[in-house]
């Protein structure tokens, strides 16, 4: 029998994990405060459509929502008045995923390198680092100042990894948006879904999740038979 292979050689492997809609309540919060902000400028959008983007990269949302023109003769100051309605529910409305702290946690003690892959502005990722604190756990966080464009573009994802030190191949992405699979999907990364942003399994298994959960929780809960579990 030869001796079991030294910690040592053992590959880096790294989890990655969108933050809104994943490990945070927030994505509702993002609706509430684009759907203001439209109407703020004149050019209101159901919310219903502006769910659907939630996730996306925001110029990109702007043009799907506002159109190119609109979106660019206004969507600078469509941002700016989202951000003036979004950071005051950090007070009130936000709130930390039952159990996301013990997965993230559990993952590092696990020998993962834990990265907060997201394109938050800095002053909401802020707001959203102070509610996780977890910053023991982690191994790195991205930024909107990580890429040029965010999701559904790669960048992010790609970000991730560099600041993790592994391939595509030692990594898994856990994200609730299709906009997460897609830029996880390009980037050759392995998606594990959760149902907690508010899409469905169906849609998430569409856009390439290799598996769907109903919230980190439950991920917990069964991680040694799940993607991340799996992960060596």
């Amino acid at each position: 029998m030869t001796d079991p292979t030294p910690a040592s050689s053992a590959p880096v492997t790294a989890v990655l994990f969108d933050i809104d809609g994943t490990l945070v309540d927030s994505n509702y919060a993002h609706v509430d405060a684009w759907s203001k902000a439209f109407a703020d400028i004149g050019h209101p959008v159901d919310s219903w459509r502006i769910h659907q983007g939630i996730g996306m990269d925001s110029s990109l949302l702007l043009s799907t929502l506002l159109g190119d023109e609109v979106a660019e003769a206004r969507g600078d100051e469509a941002k700016e008045r989202h951000s003036a309605h979004y950071l005051p529910h950090g007070d009130t409305d936000l709130h930390v995923f039952a159990r996301a702290t013990e997965l993230l946690s559990e993952l590092t003690r696990r020998g993962h390198r834990v990265v907060l892959a997201t394109s938050a502005p800095e002053e909401e990722l802020t707001v959203l680092r102070g509610l996780l604190d977890v910053e023991g756990a982690l191994w790195a966080v991205t930024s909107s100042e990580d890429a040029d464009t965010a999701k559904p573009d790669p960048g992010i994802v790609e970000g991730a990894l560099e600041k993790a030190g592994v391939d595509a191949d030692h990594a898994v992405m856990v994200g609730d948006a299709v906009w997460d699979l897609e830029a996880a999907g390009r980037a050759g990364v392995a998606c594990v879904g959760v149902l907690t942003g508010g899409t469905s399994r169906a849609g998430l298994l569409e856009a390439g999740a290799v598996e769907v959960w109903d919230d980190v929780a439950t991920l917990l809960d069964a991680l040694d038979d799940s993607a991340v579990g799996r992960l060596r």
